[in-house]
């Protein structure tokens, strides 16, 4: 932890904009979990550690710190925004189970290869690559 606050610090400063001890903690709740979130569930997670900060301030706060790379949106789903994030962490993709929502990360190296050859083919310069899988886990499957 500190590397995505020197990031944000140095984003903030460069658009001339002050950082905020809010934005700070935001920020530092984010990075406290590896998983995916959305604004209610930072809302409450921020709530559990005694902060103030209203759910007004996470969304106003959300746009400028996926603007400085700290966060991807990943998906919409119930009504809410789903984030990631990916500062500090290697590309990956998800499979994403409908019934219970659980969330797998996988990286295979054949997309990368398959990335490479569609630049080369039509002469394209590709930044990034999503892929969001969805369908049943193992476990709901199971329980139907």
């Amino acid at each position: 932890m500190g590397d995505e606050l020197d990031r944000f610090r140095s984003f903030v400063s460069l658009k001339g904009l002050r950082n905020t001890p809010e934005r700070e903690d935001i920020i530092t709740e984010i990075f406290a979990s590896p998983d995916h979130f959305d604004v209610d569930e930072l809302y409450l997670r921020l709530r559990g550690t005694g902060s103030k900060i209203s759910k007004a301030s996470i969304y106003r706060n959300l746009p400028l710190i996926k603007e400085c790379g700290l966060i991807r949106e990943i998906w919409h789903e119930n009504g809410h925004m789903h984030y990631d994030p990916v500062y500090g962490r290697g590309h990956h993709c998800h499979l994403r189970c409908l019934k219970c929502g659980k969330v797998i990360e996988f990286v295979e190296k054949e997309l990368v290869a398959l990335e490479k050859r569609l630049g080369n083919k039509y002469d394209f310069e590709i930044i990034e690559h999503r892929l969001d899988v969805t369908g049943y886990c193992a476990h709901c499957r199971q329980t139907d």
